[in-house]
């Protein structure tokens, strides 16, 4: 509840200064008075500063909109992460004299992902259980075994292997995290991470190929040794 009401008053300061800064009297104007969560990762197409806040125009997947910020150093073609934020719709700026369709005024924008995003989906065999199972290997494909072993050679290929669902983050960054085992192993490395747009849950057994990703690095500190990233996943 604390936290709500910290990130209640920041938002709240946020859409405040703005109206000092720009005139929000525009009769059609319509705001959602719902905070919003949820991750969320663009990248930066164009930038406007205003007064004290910088307008984003963020691509996300195939979509573009904008986002308010307090001032922000920041270049095209960087990331920007974020997860609270409220949707104005309307919205006119009068130092710009422009009208928005729609923005999104975000109180924790950065140009990293949070630490404890990164804590959540952060690959630590460590934690997980090897389970007794044995997935039979998909054909023209790879055993968690080989593709540890082999992650040099696979580097920035297409990768494509069977295993068991044993755990899912999803949501996060704007995708799923998927960590799947097969019951092969190479040395202590026998739970493999995969992120996808598209879902599966724990227990199913999936097909999954994407790219690999070796030293992946998300900043904070947080770098996947493997990773396959854009995973199309067939469940059986």
């Amino acid at each position: 509840m604390k936290a709500f009401i910290y990130v209640s008053v920041i938002i709240l300061l946020l859409l405040t200064g703005c109206g000092k800064d720009e005139n929000n009297s525009n009769d059609n104007e319509k705001q959602s008075n719902d905070m919003k969560t949820g991750q969320r990762i663009g990248v930066v197409v164009d930038k406007i500063d205003a007064g004290s806040y910088s307008y984003l125009q963020l691509k996300e997947n195939d979509n573009t909109y904008w986002i308010a910020v307090p001032i922000m150093q920041v270049e095209k073609g960087e990331k920007i992460y974020f997860s609270k934020f409220m949707k104005m719709e309307n919205f006119r700026s009068e130092t710009l004299d422009r009208t928005f369709e729609s923005v999104l005024f975000v109180s924790d924008a950065s140009k990293s992902a949070k630490q404890t995003d990164l804590m959540t989906i952060h690959p630590n065999t460590k934690s997980l259980v090897q389970e007794k199972i044995s997935v039979e290997k998909v054909p023209n494909g790879k055993t968690i075994k080989q593709i540890f072993s082999e992650k040099e050679t696979l580097k920035g290929k297409s990768v494509k292997v069977r295993g068991k669902v044993v755990k899912v983050n999803p949501g996060i960054l704007d995708r799923n995290w998927i960590h799947i085992q097969d019951g092969t192993a190479d040395g202590n490395n026998f739970d493999l991470l995969v992120t996808s747009i598209d879902k599966a849950v724990v227990g199913d057994i999936i097909i999954a190929e994407g790219q690999l990703a070796v030293d992946k690095d998300f900043g904070a500190g947080y770098t996947y040794p493997v990773l396959i990233e854009n995973v199309k996943i067939t469940r059986e």
